[in-house]
């Protein structure tokens, strides 16, 4: 279950350079997942998601589009831009 989005500079940067987003989800979330979540939820394609437990103990989800999908749509859609 995908928890939040993030808007930190470095996510922005990934955001416009690589056409990813980083999202918050629970330790016990898989990549597939989370990829299934996001398609059904926002109804974009997904090319790639990298999962990282950072030494906070928060579980971060990068999530790379496909290129009919761009990011900054779907950033604007929740309201990080």
């Amino acid at each position: 279950m995908i928890l939040a989005p993030l808007s930190t500079e470095k996510a922005i940067r990934l955001m416009e350079s690589e056409n990813k987003l980083v999202f918050l989800c629970e330790k016990q979330d898989t990549k597939t997942s989370i990829k299934e979540d996001l398609e059904k939820q926002f109804g974009v394609k997904i090319v790639s998601v990298n999962t990282l437990i950072g030494p906070d103990a928060k579980k971060k989800a990068y999530v790379t589009f496909a290129e009919d999908s761009p990011a900054i749509d779907l950033a604007t859609k929740l309201e990080l831009m």
